[in-house]
């Protein structure tokens, strides 16, 4: 049978495992994240925000104006300017993208993976949506 031998690591995988909080210490240190009046100026000045919360956490907080929203499952699928699957937004490896998910956790790690596709422009919202709220910000319901 060809393929890696069973003795063999995983492809991609580390020498030692490392904790989420780890991991996303290690990936922020690559990120220029953004408040969120800094979200703001930049989907003013073309950017695009991308709201990843889950269905639930839209309908009980609300939307960000403006903002686009693509599940996290199909993230990648959606913000490859390449991809088959692309939203009518993802027009350039060039494009500012800000992620937005509930809080600035899962953000981090989904504009890591953006960056990963080429869009080195990709960062997240520090706090995520509820800071965006709490800085008095334009939500829609």
């Amino acid at each position: 049978m060809e393929g890696r031998s069973a003795d063999a690591p995983p492809v991609g995988a580390d020498a030692s495992p490392v904790g989420i909080d780890e991991l996303l210490e290690r990936v922020r240190l690559d990120l220029d994240r953004v408040t969120p009046r800094e979200a703001r100026d930049i989907a003013d000045a073309g950017g695009l925000l991308v709201d990843i919360r889950y269905a639930a956490l839209r309908e009980r907080d609300g939307l960000i104006p403006g903002a686009l929203v693509v599940e996290r499952n199909e993230l990648e699928w959606r913000l490859d300017p390449q991809g088959s699957h692309r939203a009518a937004e993802a027009v350039s490896h060039d494009l500012r993208v800000v992620v937005v998910c509930n809080e600035g956790y899962a953000s981090s790690l989904a504009a890591v993976s953006l960056r990963q596709l080429g869009l080195r422009h990709a960062t997240d919202l520090v706090g995520g949506f509820q800071a965006w709220k709490a800085a008095g910000l334009p939500v829609a319901a």
